[in-house]
């Protein structure tokens, strides 16, 4: 099957990424936990806009804060997991223009499996079997155009149930999705 994959938020950890940063250029003492909302980057900072976020996490040692993020434990050997399974991974995630190079060496330099990967907003354009994402404003277009297919949600605060989408909390629920689907098929 050809499985849909978000990276952050799923794969990369997003938020204690930019929290690394932002705690050790404005000494706060930010962590994952302390993320509630999507807009936690403008919400929980001194930023004013999304726009002054991503202008400061655009060149943080070199890099964009993208470049700089640390796996979830176990998310990568899980996909490569589900690649030994016979699955295709397809990675569909939203970036800024500024972070398309440092996302194609972090895939590289996690040595991620992936078949194809695709940046753009419309995640729904790509068509897989299953999709796991944790973004609020993604999951309902992946529900609305793809309702024939299995859309995962990845459980986050930032997140709520959505009809269409089941609840996966870690990639061991994931793979177990993943592995019912194909025993029926």
């Amino acid at each position: 099957m050809r499985l849909g994959i978000d990276l952050d938020g799923v794969v990369a950890n997003f938020t204690q990424g930019w929290m690394n940063f932002y705690n050790r250029d404005f000494g706060t003492n930010f962590v994952f936990e302390d993320s509630k909302n999507w807009g936690d980057p403008v919400g929980l900072t001194h930023f004013n806009h999304i726009d002054e976020f991503w202008e400061w996490s655009s060149d943080l040692d070199g890099h964009s804060v993208f470049w700089h993020l640390d796996p979830f434990p176990g998310a990568v050997d899980a996909i490569r997991s589900l690649v030994d399974g016979g699955h295709q991974i397809i990675v569909i995630t939203t970036k800024p223009d500024f972070a398309v190079a440092d996302t194609y060496d972090w895939l590289e330099r996690h040595q991620l499996p992936a078949a194809e990967v695709h940046i753009l907003e419309d995640k729904w354009l790509i068509d897989c079997d299953v999709y796991i994402d944790d973004g609020p404003y993604v999951l309902p277009g992946l529900v609305k155009h793809r309702a024939d297919r299995t859309i995962c949600r990845y459980v986050r605060p930032w997140n709520k149930p959505i009809d269409g989408a089941v609840d996966v909390h870690d990639f061991d629920e994931f793979r177990d999705v993943v592995n019912r689907l194909t025993e029926v098929s």
